[in-house]
């Protein structure tokens, strides 16, 4: 009876939180362990659901680095990189195509299905969804002297997004898992960064949240303490006394600007945590770091 009680009172705390996000959009970039590891990949299946059935609407976006090098490795292609992006020529960028497109959004859609929910897989090609330009990197050269632009092939990023197919599946209680592949203006398919193509979808969506699964616990202090919120002020500052670093800085960005351009929050949330985004939308506590 105890149990049942403490059972009770969980739901009953999640209920502001419900009506507060019922019918509204929260778009979630799945990657890292959380698509590894066989529990952390059915937890994530059952979050995703429960919160269509409780009248939410996400969008899952996914990322795919270690099963593309996986196959990169297997066909003996080498994969260099620039400034942490890798250089996409036309055969690694068919592998990527295969990979995410053919090969890990199906396995989503298909584990989401498995477990009670109705998803569909896209790309940025389906129905122009998402168009993408070519991206340019620059390298700083010495002082009174132009940056070099270096080539780095088919690495997009996105210029414009057609939420008209999300809303159609949306009307129809489907779940869209998007692969972050986008198609140029020559009618070629770029490959782009999750977070970017997860920022940008939610902008389009005016979404309610977006949630970023990573492999930390989210972003830390000097101490190693967690921040659990931050504003974008905040954050421009801890960037600037190095606070935050690395890898963490363009996930950050990302989730500046999303919620700059009028998303409601962001959140960069640890993935390796089960059930992490019901936690981190329906108690208040939640388990990684909320950016406002």
């Amino acid at each position: 009876m105890l149990t049942g009680i403490e059972k009770a009172k969980t739901l009953i705390e999640s209920l502001p939180y419900i009506k507060k996000f019922y019918g509204k959009t929260v778009v979630i970039k799945y990657g890292g362990h959380a698509m590894v590891d066989e529990e952390l990949k059915k937890s994530f299946a059952l979050d995703i659901i429960l919160m269509k059935y409780v009248g939410i609407n996400p969008v899952v976006v996914h990322g795919g680095g270690p099963q593309i090098n996986k196959f990169l490795n297997k066909m003996n292609i080498k994969s260099d990189y620039v400034q942490g992006m890798r250089i996409t020529d036309g055969e690694t960028m068919d592998v990527v195509e295969m990979v995410l497109v053919g090969k890990v959004n199906k396995e989503i859609v298909g584990l989401i299905n498995f477990h009670g929910g109705k998803a569909v897989g896209l790309s940025g090609r389906d129905g122009d969804l998402i168009k993408a330009k070519k991206m340019q990197i620059m390298k700083p050269q010495a002082e009174n002297t132009p940056p070099e632009i270096i080539d780095i092939g088919r690495v997009g990023e996105v210029t414009t997004v057609n939420p008209q197919i999300l809303h159609t599946l949306d009307a129809q209680d489907f779940i869209p898992v998007i692969a972050p592949v986008g198609v140029g203006e020559d009618g070629q398919a770029y490959n782009i960064n999750a977070d970017l193509v997860a920022g940008a979808i939610a902008t389009h969506l005016k979404a309610e949240k977006l949630i970023l699964l990573t492999d930390v616990a989210g972003v830390l202090d000097k101490e190693g303490t967690l921040i659990s919120s931050m504003s974008c002020d905040a954050a421009d500052q801890y960037i600037k006394d190095g606070v935050i670093g690395g890898g963490m800085i363009p996930k950050v960005k990302c989730c500046q600007g999303v919620v700059r351009a009028g998303v409601g929050k962001a959140h960069i949330v640890d993935g390796r945590v089960e059930h992490a985004i019901l936690l981190e939308m329906f108690t208040q506590q939640g388990v990684g770091t909320e950016v406002v």
